[in-house]
């Protein structure tokens, strides 16, 4: 079997395990570096260039992809679209919020809503913010 291809298998079997752990982002850039001994291999380089070319292809690749990934997934609140980008965001208690629930409005629509600290009880016209949102729920706090 030509090296050539066992760099393309090595970078597609890389590439499969960065679907299978989202968020590391780490195996992308990997097979990212296996592509580049791959067409080292089909220019007819000898087994210590490709495995050069795949060790600098994997730092460059990670050095320079990974940082702009891990950006991306932080995004700014102002840049969050969703449920995602009621996180943080203040609310008005309505309806009596406890452990079992309650309701409160958030930017102008009216939430079913449980109190983070179960121990907790939100009287009606109290601000809260939103710690998290559990399907339809809104988790709030003082």
């Amino acid at each position: 079997m030509p090296a050539w291809l066992l760099w393309c298998i090595v970078a597609v079997l890389l590439t499969i395990g960065e679907i299978f752990t989202p968020g590391l982002f780490f195996l992308g850039p990997v097979a990212v570096a296996a592509i580049a001994a791959a067409v080292a291999a089909a220019i007819g380089a000898g087994w210590a260039i490709e495995l050069v070319v795949f060790v600098a292809g994997a730092a460059a690749s990670l050095a320079v992809l990974r940082p702009i990934a891990r950006r991306h997934l932080h995004l700014p609140i102002s840049m969050r679209t969703g449920a995602a980008a009621l996180v943080g965001a203040p609310a008005v208690v309505v309806e009596r919020v406890d452990a079992q629930g309650g309701r409160v409005k958030i930017g102008g629509e009216i939430w079913t809503a449980r109190a983070l600290d179960g121990d907790q009880v939100l009287e009606p016209g109290t601000n809260v913010q939103v710690a998290e949102i559990q399907g339809a729920t809104a988790l709030v706090y003082l």
